[in-house]
């Protein structure tokens, strides 16, 4: 397995015989490398002055991720229709198809039904589009947030250890993710997936709280407290791309 520079690509030979370009930019306010994989490709950021054999070294290091995440990626061919003001849509919500309509009402609100959502939008319509978008937004962060809040009280006795705090925002390639303070990044995304996926999520972030990587300490931590993580994980791999797709249509203006 081996890198090299080629202007501002860095390419990539993995094991498995494919050359993955991954795009490198230092950033003045980059305080450690990063990678990070969207539908547009892959990316690495550092900080200025970094030794390209550190990039190098870095890049190699998660190859085999980067490949994974890619891999998942790929499985989105045709992109989603926009969503457009005043026209219904059909899109996964918990795992479901569900319907998302349109109506006037005196403030704006999302209003759930079973089977979809509706937005009432007050005219005039102004900026109705990013007003929904936003409406969108909160309505996924407020069930993400409820369901692990009641998830919590189980996971933390048996762990013995609690998040400090808990983030939910759109992340480009990452389900969730574990800070240095111990605070927990979800993301929006998982508002669509099924519960169970989100719960996995939940599971895998709070055992990185007893073990930090992924040995196979790690993994039996993991299957102590959700045994059905590989289902999800598998389920996550397979539809994973069209969830973000799906939630960038819905809250792109707003999303980080």
């Amino acid at each position: 397995m081996m890198a090299y520079l080629d202007g501002d690509w860095l390419e990539l030979a993995t094991p498995s015989g494919n050359t993955i370009r991954v795009l490198k930019a230092s950033h003045p306010r980059a305080r450690r490398l990063r990678l990070t994989v969207s539908p547009k490709g892959a990316r690495i950021t550092y900080p200025q002055g970094t030794h390209p054999s550190q990039v190098n070294a870095f890049l190699r290091h998660n190859a085999d991720w980067l490949e994974k995440k890619l891999d998942e990626l790929n499985l989105v061919v045709e992109p989603l229709p926009p969503l457009r003001l005043g026209t219904p849509i059909e899109f996964l919500l918990r795992g479901e198809t569900a319907t998302l309509d349109w109506a006037e009402g005196a403030y704006p609100r999302v209003v759930a039904y079973e089977g979809g959502l509706t937005l009432e939008i007050p005219r005039p319509h102004s900026r109705a589009l990013p007003v929904a978008r936003g409406l969108l937004a909160s309505y996924f962060e407020n069930q993400i947030r409820r369901d692990v809040s009641r998830w919590l009280a189980g996971y933390v006795p048996q762990l013995g250890l609690a998040p400090t705090a808990l983030r939910v925002r759109p992340m480009k390639s990452l389900w969730g993710s574990l800070d240095t303070r111990d605070r927990i990044n979800l993301d929006l995304a998982l508002a669509l997936a099924p519960p169970a996926a989100l719960r996995y999520v939940l599971a895998h972030e709070l055992c990185h709280l007893k073990v930090r990587n992924h040995s196979p300490r790690f993994w039996a931590h993991v299957e102590s407290i959700f045994p059905d993580w590989r289902e999800q994980r598998d389920w996550l791999r397979q539809n994973g791309a069209t969830l973000k797709a799906e939630l960038d249509r819905l809250i792109a203006d707003v999303a980080d």
